[in-house]
């Protein structure tokens, strides 16, 4: 869906195949998701230590050649029982990582990498969700949105849980905060539009959220090992932000697992350990070559042209198409894309030019 301030018009693609075969995309709730992880997690033997503020990262140092190496064999905690040591440390706390900024792992990040994701989890329940949406079975709708968040670079979104709808807005924390505007009340403008009201009326507030989003390219990835430590998911800057894709949790869980096999590895001889390999290892995964062929899209996608000039004039034609003209005949649909575009002064250079950047971007 694209929408400006007054108009709207969706494009809604189906294909037996989604609903037919094993599901190309799943929600879960982060709430659920993650007990549900732990607890499999310590099934198979882990020590889950919750309510616990990792402070800093322990460091020893040894010779090595003609220096001294500092490497990581622990954390150091705000439990009584005091500090805990590994062999290998993994960091995962989020795009705004304490540990790997204290580490010095974040040469390069800026408030232009980031993002603030908020969402409010809505309970509809899953009759009225299905015919609201024209759902059956475990199918889902995902509604992504440009064009709802004003004078702030970002978008919306909505998608439907088994009883619920997630809805919310990606801001950039830049504009954000120069606009003074609370992103809760950028959600309840969303919810408000007339293409929205009506699929959430008589929905009821079950969960509020809101997650800083790392948006870098990959030039920009802080570095991602050094002796006794490692980053995964966002502390490793993996977020796949391209505007065609938001991916958060699958590529988390794919550096996640590229950590846990390196470690695992490095754990038998730490310090003989090539550290700078698991940064190649996280370039060659999935989470590496995804971020490597679209590292181009995120600074397309949150530009003044995708935001807010092509939205409208998508918009523009599509409402000039429906708009009945009696007793004026018709125009053809290339005559009225031409009068707009006139109208709008978009130079056709510069057509073309944002032409060649999206394909470059997404080819």
């Amino acid at each position: 869906m694209m929408m400006s301030n007054d108009s709207s018009f969706t494009i809604a693609i189906e294909s037996e195949r989604w609903s037919k075969e094993t599901p190309n995309g799943i929600t879960t709730l982060r709430s659920k998701f993650d007990r549900w992880l732990a607890e499999n997690a310590v099934a198979e033997g882990v020590d889950l230590l919750c309510s616990t503020l990792a402070k800093s990262l322990i460091y020893q140092h040894s010779s090595g050649g003609s220096s001294k190496v500092r490497r990581v064999v622990g954390v150091s905690t705000d439990r009584e029982d005091g500090d805990v040591s590994a062999k290998v440390v993994i960091v995962a706390d989020g795009v705004n990582s304490l540990l790997a900024k204290s580490a010095g792992m974040y040469p390069n990040f800026t408030i232009e990498n980031l993002t603030l994701g908020a969402k409010e989890v809505l309970h509809l329940g899953r009759d009225r969700i299905e015919e609201r949406f024209g759902l059956k079975g475990d199918a889902g709708s995902d509604i992504e949105i440009v064009g709802c968040t004003e004078n702030i670079a970002g978008g919306g979104f909505l998608y439907t849980n088994q009883e619920t709808v997630s809805v919310g807005v990606v801001l950039s924390l830049k504009d954000l905060a120069a606009q003074q505007v609370r992103p809760e009340a950028l959600i309840d403008r969303l919810k408000s539009h007339p293409s929205i009201e009506g699929l959430l009326a008589g929905s009821t507030l079950q969960e509020y959220s809101a997650h800083m989003i790392p948006e870098v390219r990959m030039a920009d990835w802080p570095q991602l090992a050094s002796p006794g430590v490692l980053l995964a998911g966002d502390a490793a800057g993996s977020c796949l932000a391209s505007g065609l894709w938001l991916e958060g949790v699958n590529m988390a869980i794919g550096s996640g697992i590229t950590a846990g096999e390196f470690a695992a590895a490095a754990c038998k001889n730490p310090a003989s350990t090539d550290w700078a390999a698991y940064g190649r290892s996280i370039k060659k995964s999935f989470v590496g070559q995804n971020h490597r062929r679209f590292q181009r899209a995120p600074e397309l996608v949150m530009s003044n042209s995708m935001q807010r000039i092509y939205p409208k004039l998508a918009n523009d034609i599509a409402s000039s198409i429906f708009t009945v003209t009696d007793p004026r005949a018709k125009k053809g649909i290339i005559q009225t894309a031409r009068s707009i575009m006139a109208e709008s002064e978009i130079a056709v250079r510069k057509l073309a030019l944002d032409t060649f950047k999206i394909w470059r971007a997404f080819h």
